[in-house]
């Protein structure tokens, strides 16, 4: 490596990240690392949930040294105030994952409607299904009148009046009766999210813990509501994924194709985007134009949907997106929602390339405006893929840099897909785990942090847990970083302990799985409530754990929240911002454990994190009567 780009490892482990950021560098150009070390050093304050300004009396503060204020002028103290905050962060991260279902089921009944052109029933047996699920009589019916019934179901789980929302009946009754004993079963998807906000309302909640019980049931909702919904339809609507090969890295950019990318997290615009870019006449006037064709590829889970789906490849992560217009070799970038920078827009324009925002709830500055809606997406499409095709004569040749060559990965891993490499059950796993060939299986998921080096988090972990016999599962950006990391590949089992080399090399799959985008963390969860239900248990009675080495955003906080409030012990990598409070974190670290059977654990060395979750694997095992070794 040369001197010039090894003062960039400090911030990503990546290869194309650190000779992409030697390129911004040199055309001085800002990143969102030139950002961080602006902002730093960062509000000590907010950094420990500290701060309030949740009414016009303050904004205030407590001074954790007790030097300073120690009540916020209504009178709340650090307990009161770190609670609601962190209530606060959940309802915000329910809320974004849930409203990306709401987006599906609109799609879904328009469909039903004969309203949504260029759309279609994908699965329709998994639309059978789901609506028996909702109580939809299917027999004797056609799809099309089966959804319409199914999007009317689901809608009313978002503001329903019955006393629990639809799809926990997939939870374990041990399960359920912990939630119905603290009162967290999640009502309503929308009712959770509307009522945190009020209980963090200046004067009313202000008992910590009560806070805390309603934020595990807000992000329930999520979980099991509208994330779980969201990743329900997504495949009615397109195909459940099924293993698929296909390649990532900035790479995947192609200096003689017309390069478009799709990001952000709603598969509802890049579905149609990548059809339209297989349109023959569109690929005829891309040669026409000088290229060779058009090449489509993603940017987090966007590209995660597209990928597990339709194998399109991946170009990067979340710290990646302003690297890749760096190639100058993108034409075109449209965005939804989520994880998308308002500086992309401005880097664009030291470039040819167009920046598009596709969603009615998301504008950026410096992109074009463009709506996808249903009746007119796939006319849209066409039209904006064609838009990018006449750019490409706009790109400058001696400005295209595409440094790296991309890496093979497989992807494509649902919960149909991993039973059904089982024979269609979950009993071949479960033997395995019985046996001790696989210790246990984590989830590792979340984005990048500028705070922590790119990916060495999410990679460091993944291979630690694997060389000692525990399956990987991983989803967003996690998921992308390992497999820049060459850890979803069949291969890659030699990268595996001799256990888990043995299964996988069996059934030829990765020792890492990629599960899907960052709504498809309920994947994992489904999967994890078969496993309970196959063997007559709860949850947190299984080996089991998660992690988010490098999270950032809000919808973190909620996935976070719904995981262990599932009983599965999860390690952080960032601190979250409830250190104010000493209550809250006992609670958080330690008292969860008494009241859902689990609790969260920080550690930013995944080196230190993969040891917490051995640990926790092996006394897991232990308590099932399964072999047991020290760690």
């Amino acid at each position: 490596m040369s001197d010039k780009t090894k003062k960039f490892e400090k911030y990503t482990i990546t290869r194309d990240g650190q000779l992409m950021l030697g390129k911004a560098e040199q055309e001085q150009i800002e990143t969102v690392w030139d950002r961080f070390e602006d902002q730093l050093p960062q509000c000590g304050y907010c950094e420990m949930g500290l701060s309030c300004r949740n009414c016009a009396m303050g904004p205030c503060r407590v001074d954790p040294f007790g030097e300073g204020p120690q009540k916020g002028v209504c009178g709340a103290d650090a307990d009161i105030i770190v609670a609601r905050n962190f209530g606060r962060m959940i309802a915000a991260g329910a809320a974004s994952h849930s409203d990306h279902g709401r987006d599906l089921v609109e799609v879904l009944e328009k469909v039903s409607q004969g309203k949504a052109p260029g759309y279609k029933i994908n699965d329709s047996e998994k639309l059978m299904r789901v609506a028996a699920e909702y109580g939809v009589a299917t027999e004797g019916k056609d799809a099309l009148t089966v959804a319409g019934e199914l999007s009317y179901a689901m809608q009313e789980d978002y503001g329903t009046r019955k006393k629990g929302i639809q799809l926990i009946s997939r939870v374990p009754p041990k399960r359920l009766k912990v939630w119905e004993k603290l009162g967290i079963i999640p009502r309503g998807i929308d009712r959770e999210t509307s009522e945190m906000m009020h209980r963090t309302h200046m004067g009313v909640d202000n008992d910590w813990l009560n806070l805390l019980l309603q934020g595990m049931r807000n992000a329930l909702s999520d979980g099991w509501g509208g994330s779980l919904i969201a990743t329900e339809v997504s495949d009615i609507l397109f195909g459940t994924p099924k293993p698929v090969s296909s390649t990532v890295n900035i790479g995947v950019l192609k200096e003689d194709h017309v390069n478009i990318l799709v990001h952000g997290h709603n598969p509802v615009v890049s579905e149609m985007i990548c059809r339209a870019a297989e349109d023959n006449e569109l690929v005829r006037l891309a040669r026409e134009k000088g290229a060779k064709g058009i090449n489509l590829a993603g940017l987090c889970c966007t590209g995660n949907e597209l990928l597990m789906r339709h194998g399109v490849p991946m170009a990067g992560n979340h710290l990646m997106t302003e690297l890749v217009l760096m190639t100058g070799a993108v034409e075109m970038i449209l965005v939804d929602y989520q994880c998308i920078m308002p500086s992309l827009g401005h880097v664009a324009k030291c470039f040819h390339t167009r920046m598009i925002s596709t969603s009615d709830k998301a504008k950026f500055p410096g992109m074009d405006h463009r709506e996808f809606h249903p009746e007119n997406a796939a006319q849209l499409a066409r039209e904006l893929v064609k838009e990018a095709v006449e750019n490409f004569t706009n790109r400058n040749p001696d400005r295209v840099y595409i440094p790296v060559d991309p890496v093979q990965c497989m992807a494509g891993f649902s919960v149909e897909a991993i039973l059904g490499a089982l024979g269609g059950s979950p009993a071949p796993l479960i033997d395995a785990l019985k046996a001790g060939k696989i210790r246990g299986a984590a989830g590792i998921v979340g984005c990048n942090n500028p705070k922590i080096r790119q990916d060495y988090g999410h990679v460091t972990l993944a291979k630690r847990l694997i060389e000692n016999d525990i399956l990987v599962l991983d989803t967003g950006c996690a998921s992308v970083a390992t497999a820049k990391a060459g850890l979803k590949v069949p291969e890659a089992i030699r990268l595996a302990g001799p256990g888990l080399k043995e299964v996988c090399g069996a059934l030829g799959i990765p020792p890492v799985l990629h599960v899907g985008s960052c709504v498809d963390n309920v994947r994992i969860m489904v999967l994890a409530a078969a496993l309970a239900n196959t063997l007559g248990t709860d949850i947190s009675d299984l080996p089991l754990a998660g992690a988010a080495p490098e999270w950032y955003s809000e919808k973190a906080v909620s996935i976070g929240v719904y995981v262990v409030a599932s009983g599965i012990f999860t390690v952080l990598g960032p601190t979250p911002p409830i250190t104010g409070s000493a209550k809250v974190v006992n609670m958080a670290t330690a008292g969860l454990n008494d009241a859902v059977g689990a609790c969260f654990a920080v550690e930013p060395d995944p080196e230190k994190a993969a040891v917490l979750i051995r640990r926790h694997i092996e006394k897991k095992r232990k308590g099932l009567g399964l072999s047991s070794i020290e760690v």
